[in-house]
C-alpha cells in the first residue's frame, strides 16, 4: 500500500506533471481521480486543514461554474464553498498530494518535491519541456 496519495485530474497538465515527479522518485501513489471519486466533506476538511488551506484557497475558478454560482462573494462561508464543491467537484483546486511529510496543493507541480520522502531518480522535465530536475535528481 502506498504510501502517497494524490487526488488527480487527468486532463490537467500540473496534475500529469505532479504524478510524474512523485513516479520519478520511485514511488508508485494510489491515484484519485477526485472528478469520479471526489472527497466526501469530512475528507476535504481534513485535506484542507492539513495543508493549513482555507475553503477559499482551493477554489479553482478557470473552467468551472465558479462564477455563475457566485462564488467570489466574501458572504459565502466556507460551508457554502464546501457544499458547491461536494455538488461540483471540478471546483477543488488540483492535484492534492499527501505523504508522510505532510500535504500540499502542489501548484506549481514541483511543489510535490518539498513532501517527498524519496528523492528524484534522474532528470524530469515537464510536459511544456521545462526543465525540473537535472540528470542527478537535483532541482534545477
Amino acid at each position: 500500500m502506498s504510501t502517497i496519495t494524490i487526488y488527480h485530474n487527468p486532463a490537467c497538465g500540473t496534475s500529469r506533471n505532479t504524478l510524474a515527479l512523485i513516479r520519478n522518485s520511485g514511488e508508485e501513489p494510489t491515484v484519485i481521480e477526485y472528478l469520479k471519486t471526489p472527497p466526501d466533506r469530512a475528507t476535504l476538511v481534513k485535506l484542507l486543514a492539513d495543508a493549513g488551506l482555507s475553503v477559499r484557497d482551493v477554489l479553482r475558478e478557470k473552467g468551472t461554474p465558479y462564477a455563475e454560482l457566485g462564488l467570489g462573494d466574501p458572504k459565502r462561508t466556507d460551508d457554502q464553498l464546501l457544499d458547491f464543491i461536494e455538488q461540483h467537484p471540478i471546483l477543488m483546486n488540483r492535484p492534492i498530494v499527501v505523504t508522510p511529510l505532510g500535504t500540499r496543493l502542489c501548484r506549481p507541480s514541483e511543489a510535490v518535491l518539498d513532501i517527498l520522502p524519496k528523492p528524484q531518480r534522474g532528470a524530469f522535465n515537464k510536459e511544456d519541456g521545462e526543465p525540473v530536475i537535472d540528470a542527478e535528481g537535483r532541482r534545477v
